[in-house]
């Protein structure tokens, strides 16, 4: 079963982590000027958020968002919730096909901070809107 029961409930708490990370933004400072735009797409929900690293703070859209991405990010949601927990390598994800991208991928390592503050507070935003396992 889904960890996600639609797109609605997956960006109530991607909100919340970006909503954190944003407020926090010794944690977004590297990507905040790295004049890149990141956009990940998930799938079981279908689902589109794009960070925006052209310039300081860091901006966050939820949804389909028009213009172009320095690197595009597609993964199912469900393996980002397990990636975010802890429980699935990310190296081991891209290297079996199931998180694929396109573009610069060396800018996305630009992304690192962000990405591990959101590892970082997910448990405890999964933890809040019920997901199940959510350590």
């Amino acid at each position: 079963m889904a960890v996600f029961k639609n797109d609605e409930q997956f960006y109530r708490v991607m909100r919340d982590v970006f909503d954190y990370i944003a407020a926090h933004p010794q944690h977004t400072t590297t990507f905040a000027r790295s004049n890149l735009v990141i956009r990940m797409r998930t799938s079981e929900p279908r689902a589109e958020i794009l960070l925006d690293g052209r310039q300081p703070p860091l901006q966050v859209f939820f949804g389909p968002t028009p213009g172009a991405a320095n690197l595009e990010i597609e993964l199912p949601a469900d393996l980002l919730h397990e990636i975010w927990l802890g429980r699935e390598s990310t190296h081991k994800a891209f290297y079996t096909g199931r998180i694929r991208t396109s573009g610069n991928l060396l800018k996305a390592m630009k992304l690192g901070e962000v990405f591990q503050e959101a590892e970082r507070i997910y448990p405890a935003v999964a933890r809040k809107h019920g997901l199940t396992g959510a350590g």
